[in-house]
């Protein structure tokens, strides 16, 4: 092992390694390939124990199955091993007057962690065991590292993090969880599907930096002597699609945004964004709850109430709906237009208000008063519309926006708009965000092209981003992003 294994911090690994490698020369001595082949008709080991026989006594049917060795246990002409995969784990008995002798033989080089296929039948032992008792095992692949639990434990978070497929292995509930993360998104797919929506792609590397407040990553294009940003949102280049005629249209996709890392942001994240042409906010809810009950039963949650850590979220539709100046003026114990009395309570909360514009100074009151005290699920609606620069204003109060957040449990789940089509707002709105920007934030540049998209006439629309990252975690029971994300950024070691 090389010192930039992740398990070789003393001389121990490193023998280890060397008594796998020797065996492994004993297989190849015995005409066996240590990495193994093509190995067809195999089931899942899950399957394999559905079709046990439920008593002690009974012949299953003979089954093919592969999987990687978790334990073992040597009773001279006996050995016991269980297997797992992604499926399940199962117990293989093995006498050796059952198998061939290079069988035998082979069986005998075999590690924790090495890669099996067997064909046996199926019985249960008189401790009610799920068994298979083996007729052939054919070596798939060595193992030449050690399992963490023989010297360091698997659970130095630190080298599980930057070693996943260690987790994966050899910690209980981490495959599970990555596994009903693809069935989340599979889930919202078929959804939309069902509402006639497209899925598309859109391009990742942006000339500006746009849909919405954030830092970008810049990087630079050799060819043409330009930077250009990682996106930090989809919004834009979806809208011109619906702009040319897709009517429905969303893509889940990564975003980057160079910021922080704590339990629920990660810079590297999925999100969905979706449009829908003649809707507005309100639909948007009605679709939001949808897609969130479907991904909970695609996650395998059988009750509409779901654990969250020593809580529970009841997702039980309509969800509540509440305006963002009426739970402002409850929880902050003023009016969102009362500037003097916002300037004191920030002051009160120690929120720095030095050149900070009073509508910058409501939301960084409201972030501190309210978002903490939504259980949920919650869509705040109707926001300040200087906070909103992409979405139209309610035509009863130009002040305030059609907008939506999701909330549970003090988390930001999904962002809604009825998306503004107006050009000439949309430009002003543009305008008024660009001044006093950093030049290293987004939106310090005006997307021209975007604002002629909709001169040309984007329809009416509603529009709603989904962080599929806290959606996992939501519906997986999970505290922080990094368990949700199979390869989280971390520090160089």
């Amino acid at each position: 092992m090389s010192d930039t294994d992740p398990l070789s911090s003393s001389q121990e690994p490193h023998r280890l390694e060397a008594a796998r490698l020797e065996k492994l020369h004993k297989l190849e001595a015995l005409g066996i390939d240590p990495w193994g082949q093509r190995f067809d008709g195999h089931i899942g080991i899950g399957t394999a124990r559905d079709k046990c026989p439920a008593e002690y006594g009974t012949d299953g049917e003979t089954v093919r199955v592969a999987g990687r060795i978790m334990l073992q246990n040597d009773r001279g002409k006996l050995k016991f091993f269980h297997i797992q995969d992604a499926t399940g784990r199962i117990q293989l008995m093995i006498s050796k007057k059952d198998v061939p002798e290079t069988t035998w033989q082979a069986i005998e080089q075999l590690d924790l962690g090495d890669l099996v296929g067997i064909d046996g039948r199926l019985r249960v032992t008189k401790t009610g065991e799920k068994t298979i008792f083996v007729e052939q095992l054919t070596p798939l692949c060595k193992s030449l590292a050690t399992p963490p639990e023989k010297f360091h434990g698997a659970h130095d978070i630190e080298m599980l993090l930057r070693h996943r497929y260690i987790d994966m292995i050899y910690n209980e509930g981490v495959l599970d969880r990555l596994l009903k993360r693809t069935r989340i998104i599979s889930s919202i797919r078929a959804t939309l599907a069902g509402h006639g929506y497209v899925e598309a792609e859109t391009p990742v590397l942006h000339a500006i930096a746009g849909g919405a407040a954030a830092r970008p990553f810049v990087t630079h294009h050799n060819a043409l002597d330009i930077n250009l940003y990682l996106r930090i949102a989809l919004e834009l280049h979806l809208k011109r699609l619906m702009v040319g005629g897709i009517e429905r249209v969303y893509e889940i996709g990564r975003v980057f945004r160079n910021e922080g890392i704590d339990a629920t942001h990660n810079p590297e994240f999925t999100m969905i964004e979706l449009y829908q042409a003649y809707a507005n906010y309100e639909v948007m809810m009605d679709l939001c709850e949808q897609i969130t009950l479907d991904a909970s039963k695609a996650a395998g949650n059988e009750s509409l109430v779901v654990p969250w850590g020593d809580k529970t979220v009841d997702l039980t539709p309509p969800w509540q709906r509440c305006k963002y100046a009426d739970l402002f003026r409850e929880h902050a114990g003023c009016d969102m237009h009362d500037t003097d009395a916002v300037l004191a309570k920030a002051k009160s909360l120690h929120i720095e208000t030095a050149g900070k514009h009073p509508d910058v100074l409501v939301n960084e009151v409201f972030e501190a008063t309210v978002e903490d005290a939504l259980v949920g699920p919650v869509f705040v609606i109707d926001y300040p519309a200087s906070m909103c620069p992409l979405t139209k204003r309610k035509t009863s109060d130009p002040s305030i926006a059609e907008r939506f957040e999701l909330f549970i449990h003090g988390r930001e789940i999904a962002n809604a708009y009825t998306e503004l089509n107006d050009p000439r707002l949309q430009e002003e709105t543009f305008r008024t965000q660009l001044a006093g920007q950093a030049e290293e934030d987004s939106m310090a540049k005006m997307d021209h092209e975007f604002v002629y998209a909709l001169k040309v006439g984007m329809p009416p629309a509603g529009g709603m981003g989904i962080g599929i990252d806290r959606l996992v975690m939501l519906l997986t029971n999970t505290n922080t992003i990094r368990d949700v994300i199979a390869f989280p950024l971390l520090k160089p070691e």
